[in-house]
């Protein structure tokens, strides 16, 4: 991979990746992180990839300002959780606490992202397990074991053997979308597939379930704009 520059302001990296299975040109901003990939068949050299790029630099701009800035996280900041931002405050505590109100952290700014994830691992994985269970007795049917997981590309699935996986960031999300993710998940304990046979079992659980989709859809990047990492 090769990285090219768009002079501008603000100046664009472009990452070019050539890729064997590739059968044209195609031009990719991430939500998440804002990074630019063009992406080329072996065949395309070069410069026809980045005459490509610049032709939809209009485009290019448009999407890249449209992205969430990464955020840190520290004492005296703030962290979404359940739908709102919440305070993260020193506290007389040996790992991070929910109080209800706010988030309390020992007095090491180092390890505030680490001992915040780790809450809220534990958090989203007792919130999903309680919804799991509630959805799954509705519906009469069980499932395997539960997964969470940082995933980039979804907020949950169900494997063919019923096991479960979800995105802990779920629990930055209001309670009612987590909520959702978990009657959607475990709707595919019946219908592995988005027919509208399984959309009838989702409105089963969930009636109103059409605006939380939309949610995510909408500000689902917001949840992955914040970096735990020390």
């Amino acid at each position: 991979m090769t990285t090219h520059v768009i002079a501008g302001n603000p100046p664009i990296s472009v990452i070019l990746r050539r890729s064997a299975r590739a059968r044209r040109i195609s031009l990719r901003v991430s939500r998440l992180d804002g990074r630019v990939t063009l992406t080329l068949p072996r065949h395309v050299s070069d410069d026809e990839a980045l005459r490509f790029a610049y032709e939809k630099e209009t485009w290019l701009r448009k999407n890249v300002a449209q992205t969430v800035p990464m955020q840190s996280l520290s004492i005296s900041g703030h962290v979404l959780f359940e739908g709102q931002k919440v305070p993260i405050q020193i506290g007389r505590v040996r790992t991070a606490k929910w109080t209800g109100a706010e988030i309390l952290v020992p007095d090491d700014p180092a390890r505030v992202g680490p001992r915040i994830a780790a809450l809220m691992k534990t958090q989203a994985r007792n919130r999903l397990s309680e919804a799991s269970d509630r959805y799954a007795a509705r519906i009469g049917r069980s499932y395997g074991r539960i997964t969470i997981r940082d995933t980039r590309s979804r907020w949950g699935s169900c494997s063919s053997d019923g096991d479960l996986m979800y995105s802990w960031r779920l629990i930055m999300a209001p309670p009612e979308v987590l909520d959702y993710v978990a009657a959607h998940e475990v709707s595919h304990l019946i219908e592995m597939n988005h027919s509208p046979a399984y959309w009838k079992i989702v409105e089963g659980l969930d009636p109103d379930y059409r605006p939380k989709r939309k949610w995510l859809r909408e500000h689902g990047t917001k949840l992955h704009a914040y970096q735990f990492k020390s």
